[in-house]
């Protein structure tokens, strides 16, 4: 029944461009919608034949740029996808919902590799369906917000139903049949993934396949191993788990083969589910699951409010519903769920985006009604996933546009990535040593750096038995080198500067966070002109739309190393923050390290346990959960360089210095100097 309502839609639209029953403009956006469909169909001919899968590279290569030719910067100025060019051509009130349909129709790329007929039959019928309204007169702009509305809502128990199972149920990955059936040493195995293949992607493979095996064995050891670790550091139970989920950038496939194996050998198989098309499924714009180049970043941020066509109080419950009544039928699969295991890439071109005031945007409510679902669809998530039984690991690599030491850049990376373990712990310890004496931390900026901040310390009861701070040694956490607690709010109190940083794949200029009482009092930066546009950026894209954020997370970076390699290199700013948040003081707001956690006993490598694993918001969910978490961890370093001095003020007021100007300065930590004096050099 699917198959024959495809082919009567794909009919209909192909009869779209020899009607006049639509008035101009309308005609010209739709008829560019009927050609992208039959692009689409006839690419579904290729594939169900076999003809795509036995093509050349460079038939593979004109079908990539077809598919996303309307989407890359140069061409962006005049495609419906843009909101200015939508609005302009269609009007403010049209151009936001024929261009969310437009965004919606785009999905129909990954679906036809899938070989979801299905998926392609509702988003054509979705397209026939707006055309038909506007055939004679002009439609009423609620009639075509209705019709997206019950889209949404009708099908959520399709795209939201499948998202879950496909994020626990390892019985149909496409993207892990892909790695482990393809010959992965010649790149046209990129383009079978229905993903934009850039020049990262295909030099991220070429390069990976000059490399010796044993190269490709170690990378794939490091970050199975880090995830393993995890659980046997935290004392969780990894042989009640039977499924990890891989996430990463295309062109990694080499490693990620050797890791889907490594996994295997631990009892765990692999869903590697793709990030999400649709904005019945997406956070915004931010990737979570495996992609390959992001054709536009501006694209992206354009539409990362979508939503807001069709959210209110009823989908918000409607949607609930569907993901409660999917993990009933999958909990025995949800149960045995172990976690994430990602592997980040970095070295693109930082991005600003330019907000435009003709993209969709949440109303307030429609905000309160996106931190309420996102509150209860994550305790949905615990009470079928438990945080407390589950972990994760992270590392990174860098992408060929990082620049023509690439590849040097890479085997550093690989360097810093595999560091001594052993030789932080101790130094590590020499520091949170002297931590575990403090009443609060003195943060102050130099160089220009304007922070000045007091982060207030919980109290021990029991020195020779606990602790405040993780000695982080590189499990989850790749690479080494850090130290970190979960401040008290109360009494935490000043300024948090950084002159550049890059955040969630954004850039923020002078990043300025005020604090009282451990709480964000006020922010700003200075991206744009606006006053108004820098504090808007901030509250989408750091507070993630919540009014304030707690002080999640204090740590001090100690991977001098890497943070010599950065500068040697010239790609501070290009840094991933899983790195980057090792190279300085770093503060993280939202929720906790420990979020969903917090009961499960921590201990050092000294065996001391870490007491320091709430704060006066994460310990009300034993009162009222929804209060207690934010679903966002976003980390803040500030450089070494930027540094004027880190000191613990004691409780009888003695003040016991860390770093100063720099570089570190208590008894037994000199050794991190190392670099920097090489550096100085």
């Amino acid at each position: 029944m699917i198959e024959e309502r495809y082919e009567l839609a794909i009919a209909r639209i192909q009869s779209i461009k020899c009607e006049n029953t639509v008035r101009e403009p309308y005609r010209e956006y739709f008829v560019k919608m009927a050609e992208f469909a039959e692009m689409i169909h006839k690419l579904r001919e290729e594939l169900i034949g076999g003809v795509y899968q036995r093509a050349d590279a460079e038939h593979l290569k004109a079908w990539n740029h077809m598919l996303y030719q309307d989407m890359i910067p140069e061409n962006y100025e005049t495609s419906y996808a843009n909101p200015d060019y939508a609005a302009a051509e269609l009007g403010e009130v049209y151009g936001k919902m024929l261009g969310f349909l437009y965004a919606e129709l785009r999905g129909a790329i990954p679906y036809v590799y899938e070989g979801k007929t299905e998926y392609l039959d509702i988003l054509f019928e979705l397209l026939i369906e707006i055309y038909n309204l506007f055939e004679g007169e002009e439609p009423e702009p609620d009639t075509i917000k209705d019709v997206l509305y019950w889209y949404a809502s009708d099908y959520c128990d399709v795209f939201v139903a499948d998202r879950i199972r496909e994020q626990i149920c390892p019985e149909e990955s496409f993207a892990a049949d892909m790695i482990m059936n393809s010959d992965l040493r010649d790149e046209k195995y990129l383009y079978q993934f229905g993903e934009y293949i850039g020049e990262n992607e295909l030099g991220t493979a070429r390069y990976l396949a000059t490399l010796p095996e044993e190269t490709i064995q170690k990378m794939a050891d490091v970050y199975t191993e880090g995830y393993r670790m995890g659980f046997v550091n935290t004392g969780k139970d990894l042989s009640k788990k039977s499924v990890v989920n891989i996430r990463y950038t295309l062109g990694f496939e080499l490693v990620i083969k050797k890791a889907i194996e490594n996994f295997e050998k631990m009892g765990l198989r692999p869903v590697i589910y793709r990030a999400a098309v649709s904005a019945l499924t997406k956070r915004q714009h931010r990737k979570i699951g495996y992609y390959g180049a992001i054709a536009n970043k501006q694209y992206e941020y354009d539409h990362k409010d979508d939503q807001s066509i069709f959210l209110d109080k009823k989908f918000v419950e409607r949607k609930l519903e569907v993901i409660q009544t999917t993990y009933e039928h999958y909990k025995e699969e949800a149960a045995r769920f172990a976690g994430p295991a990602c592997m980040e890439t970095f070295g693109e071109k930082p991005f600003e985006p330019v907000p435009k005031e003709t993209a969709c945007k949440l109303s307030e409510k429609q905000e309160e009604l996106s931190l309420n679902y996102d509150s209860r669809q994550s305790q949905l998530t615990n009470a079928y996933i438990p945080g407390d039984e589950r972990s994760f690991t992270i590392i990174a690599y860098p992408v060929p546009e990082i620049g023509s030491q690439y590849e040097e850049i890479f085997e550093e990376i690989i360097r810093i990535n595999t560091l001594d373990a052993a030789t932080y712990e101790k130094v590590q310890q020499t520091l949170i040593d002297a931590l575990d004496q403090g009443e609060y931390v003195h943060i102050l900026g130099g160089n220009g750096n304007r922070t000045d901040l007091k982060v207030q310390l919980c109290r021990l009861q029991d020195p020779q038995k606990e602790t405040i701070f993780e000695n982080c040694v590189a499990d989850v956490n790749i690479p080494v080198g850090e130290v970190f607690t979960s401040p008290v709010l109360e009494g935490t109190n000043g300024v948090l500067h950084v002159s550049k940083v890059y955040l969630n794949d954004l850039q923020y200029r002078d990043l300025e966070i005020t604090f009282a009482n451990g709480m964000i009092a006020d922010y700003t930066c200075k991206n744009f002109e606006r006053e108004l546009e820098n504090k808007e950026y901030i509250h989408d894209t750091v507070l993630y739309k919540h009014p304030t954020l707690p002080l999640g997370e204090f740590a001090i970076g100690t991977n001098t190393t890497a943070y010599v390699a950065a500068k040697k290199y010239g790609i501070e700013d290009k840094m991933p923050i899983l790195i980057a948040e090792k190279m300085g003081p770093h503060f993280a707001v939202g929720d906790t390290c420990y979020s969903w956690s917090e009961d499960i006993k921590v201990y050092n490598p000294n065996g001391k346990e870490i007491v320091a694993r709430d704060n006066s918001v994460s310990i009300l969910r034993k009162e009222d959960v929804s209060k207690a978490y934010f679903h966002c961890h976003t980390d803040i370093t500030i450089p070494y360089e930027e540094l004027k001095r880190i000191s613990v003020v004691t409780a009888s007021g003695e003040e016991i210095i860390l770093l100063e100007n720099g570089r570190f300065v208590l008894a037994g930590t000199e050794i991190l100097n190392e670099p920097l004096k090489k550096m100085d050099k």
